[in-house]
């Protein structure tokens, strides 16, 4: 432990439910962490404030509120406010990268990305927010 709080509790909305599958495996069971995953951003913002998560993956390309309009809504609510925030996407152009960390993204996980290993890349995003 290095001064932080372990990584335990996770929100990740994603729209396609395959990919929230291969997450939902790949975090709770390989990565032994507490996750819900959410297919759009009204049922993760109903979700929550009972759930309490310390970080949220969020899918960028989304049909209603994309990642985006989410982020800028969790940024509002004074107990999310400065919760790391991921997006997870296939646009990683470094340009698209810098745009949405400009949007208040502590990183970018690229789609596809590993089962065997989203959960040690997400816990290391995680430790980069506590440096």
């Amino acid at each position: 432990m290095k001064g932080y709080a372990a990584l335990e509790k996770i929100l990740y909305i994603e729209d396609e439910p395959d990919i929230r599958l291969v997450a939902e495996i790949a975090l709770r069971q390989v990565g032994k962490l507490n996750v819900i995953t959410c297919a759009n951003g009204e049922e993760g913002l109903s979700l929550i404030h009972e759930f309490m998560p310390q970080l949220i993956i969020l899918d960028v390309m989304m049909p209603g509120m994309d990642g985006p309009q989410i982020l800028s809504k969790l940024r509002t609510m004074p107990e999310f406010m400065l919760t790391p925030v991921i997006f997870i996407t296939a646009k990683v152009q470094p340009d698209e990268v810098e745009q949405f960390k400009k949007l208040g993204a502590v990183d970018v996980i690229t789609k596809p990305f590993h089962p065997m290993t989203l959960a040690n890349d997400v816990r290391a995003i995680w430790a980069t927010c506590h440096e």
